[in-house]
């Protein structure tokens, strides 16, 4: 689970987890926008602060968790259906599900350039976490550095729409993605040896601004 990357699965997970990976991942902001616009993130601090809760204990450390399970159940194409249809049943609003299941159907069929029965195997509804863990599993990526890559990716979109709605500046979000390197380090590690038991959340402004996002008429994000 912890083995070392080979050439091959990191040019794959660069490929994948790149910004130019055609998965439309700078449409989504998970909520972020709505925090803006309540005054609940007002500038890079905040959204550090922001980022680091919701990956401890918010949306992100359940997809951590998913994304473990749908690497451990990559060959079984029952227990990977399952987790699937969890993971789409847990997002806390209309706009957090259409954003998990538009970006696992976008990667799942980027990822096709790369063939693998895998592909057979996966649900047509899969969210973004099953459809990255399944497919790395699938392709010899170890599991702690598919892990940290993709949350990594996250942050990293997420503080790109942190600038994007003037939060923080260039050189704060590089600061910020910095900051939280150590926390996404470690949680890679613990949510690779976690079970579904281990989801659970307790991000209830992130999950109201997620709601409420779903009402508001100007907007960049659509979620």
């Amino acid at each position: 689970m912890n083995g070392a990357l080979d050439t091959k699965a990191l040019l794959r997970l660069m490929a994948w987890l790149s910004p130019a990976f055609p998965i439309g991942g700078f449409a989504w902001s998970g909520g972020l926008e709505r925090a803006v616009a309540d005054g609940l993130v007002a500038n890079a601090r905040d959204l550090e602060d922001w980022l680091s809760t919701v990956l401890r204990r918010g949306a992100l450390w359940n997809d951590a968790v998913l994304f473990s399970e749908a690497w451990r159940q990559a060959e079984d194409r029952k227990t990977i259906g399952e987790v699937a249809a969890l993971g789409l049943a847990l997002a806390g609003s209309s706009e957090r599900f259409s954003e998990t299941l538009s970006l696992g159907k976008a990667f799942v069929t980027a990822a096709s350039a790369w063939p693998h029965p895998v592909f057979e195997r996966l649900p047509a509804d899969v969210p973004f976490p099953v459809a990255v863990g399944a497919i790395a599993a699938s392709h010899e990526v170890p599991c702690v550095p598919a892990l940290a890559a993709f949350l990594h990716a996250a942050v990293s979109q997420a503080v790109s729409a942190g600038i994007r709605l003037s939060v923080a500046g260039q050189a704060e979000g590089v600061a910020i993605v910095a900051a939280l390197e150590a926390v996404i380090d470690d949680l890679s590690q613990r949510a690779a040896s976690t079970g579904l038991g281990d989801l659970g959340g307790a991000t209830v402004q992130a999950e109201i601004a997620s709601l409420r996002h779903e009402t508001q008429h100007s907007r960049l994000f659509r979620s």
